[in-house]
């Protein structure tokens, strides 16, 4: 699977290092370059980082033995956390329960310390979902939610656990739902017996179990059947200083059925759901009663996103000239890495440094950082300004978050006036302020 060299680098080594880099249009301009299985191979990363299970598996499944059998553990790397990643999101716990167990044992030695925090919960806890069944949804035409905030400033979604109503916190970056155990028990649900101990969500031991919710609804509306959800003590999952306690959170699992959400600044979120023909998501009808969708459609285009890992990554900026951006909906905070410093270091001359701390980053001391009164950032033909934002001037010292220009967080998106996560298109488009 190699071909050549360009600067002093194997083909091989040069898409890597652009996969490493979120640099997704730069690899699927140079597939056709390439012999069919090296073509065949990164076009079923690509597909996974575009958030095509099917076809990602239909590539990468025939190569697995070949790819191990090569020696090329780099490789056998990327392929077998790009297969793991597949079968959880198409909701094959027992495939993916296998995948993620053979990728940490078998290629060990290849994980960073940020990728072993990234699998830990899919690797100690789909062994205790494997044996559940696949979650199906039931049609829906397009509705509109009317949402909350909880004490922390995040989207709380209005569901139903079996006819029981809450509010569960939106996370599009979580690879599971959760539920708080006191609504567990309130909903009659059978919490599993064995159960797992987990670190990377709180960053305090947790002990997890699982459960099924045999029919979940949100906002009335979106029927989610035999729903796999990850139980927590109550206790585990709560903010002290603001006495908030988490119910539950809505993962990559829901927020997929949901197809398209567009969440704007009036406190509601209008869905076209996944299951839809193209006909109707495009031009949704309205039932008698029902809200109606807002007239102003959100701008055709936007720019294009990727699930990469546990990071939902951006592309913005002008065609051809892209630079990547984590969005983190799950995130009160936004700052720009030490990757955006470094080409607009002439912006800060004069300014005064401060220093700040991360969210979700305890461990880690104080950064040195600016603040920008305005960065302009380009979102496909629209142009957004966020005011305010924390510019950091020096690496963390974390891959996945030094390699992006920046995160994107709620309080950005929260100067929009609407923003959409299209995941049929995977297309992530704005109505500005």
């Amino acid at each position: 699977m190699h071909t050549g060299t360009s600067s002093g680098l194997d083909s091989d080594t040069r898409l890597r290092n652009l996969l490493a880099d979120h640099q997704f249009l730069r690899v699927q301009a140079q597939l056709a370059q390439l012999p069919p299985k090296q073509a065949q191979f990164y076009k079923g990363i690509l597909a996974n980082r575009c958030n095509d299970a099917k076809t990602s598996i239909e590539l990468l499944e025939p190569l697995a033995d070949q790819v191990a059998a090569g020696g090329d553990r780099a490789a056998e790397k990327l392929l077998r956390k790009a297969l793991a990643e597949d079968y959880l999101r198409l909701g094959d716990w027992t495939k993916a329960a296998a995948a993620y167990q053979l990728l940490a044992t078998r290629l060990d030695d290849q994980l960073t310390a940020d990728e072993r925090d990234e699998i830990e919960m899919p690797v100690k806890l789909l062994p205790l979902a494997k044996a559940n069944p696949q979650m199906t949804v039931e049609p829906s035409e397009p509705f509109v939610l009317q949402v909350s905030r909880d004490p922390l400033g995040l989207i709380e979604i209005p569901v139903f656990v079996d006819a029981r109503p809450h509010s569960w916190m939106l996370d599009p970056t979580a690879p599971f739902n959760l539920i708080a155990r006191s609504l567990a028990r309130e909903a009659g649900l059978k919490v599993g017996e064995e159960s797992a101990t987990i670190h990377t969500l709180t960053g305090r031991p947790m002990q997890v179990y699982t459960a099924v919710v045999p029919r979940f609804t949100i906002g009335g509306r979106l029927t989610l059947r035999n729903m796999t959800v990850f139980v927590f003590d109550d206790a585990d999952y709560t903010f002290p200083r603001s006495g908030y306690q988490v119910q539950g959170v809505l993962g990559y699992p829901a927020l997929a059925a949901l197809g398209s959400l567009t969440i704007t600044d009036s406190a509601t979120i209008a869905v076209e759901p996944a299951s839809q023909p193209p006909e109707l998501a495009s031009d949704p009808p309205t039932k008698a009663g029902a809200p109606a969708l807002p007239a102003q459609k959100t701008p055709p285009g936007g720019a294009p996103f990727y699930l990469d890992g546990d990071q939902i990554v951006v592309a913005l900026g002008k065609e051809g000239d892209e630079r990547m951006y984590a969005l983190d909906a799950g995130s009160q905070q936004t700052y720009l890495t030490s990757r955006y410093y470094a080409e607009h270091m002439d912006d800060f001359n004069g300014k005064r440094q401060q220093l700040v701390t991360l969210p979700g980053m305890p461990s880690m001391p104080a950064q040195s950082a600016f603040v920008a009164d305005t960065v302009a950032l380009e979102v496909g033909l629209q142009t957004v300004r966020v005011h305010f934002v924390q510019v950091l001037t020096q690496p963390l010292g974390q891959s996945a978050l030094d390699d992006v220009y920046g995160v994107l967080g709620v309080d950005a998106l929260d100067q929009l006036k609407a923003y959409t996560f299209d995941y049929r298109s995977m297309r992530f488009s704005v109505r500005p302020e």
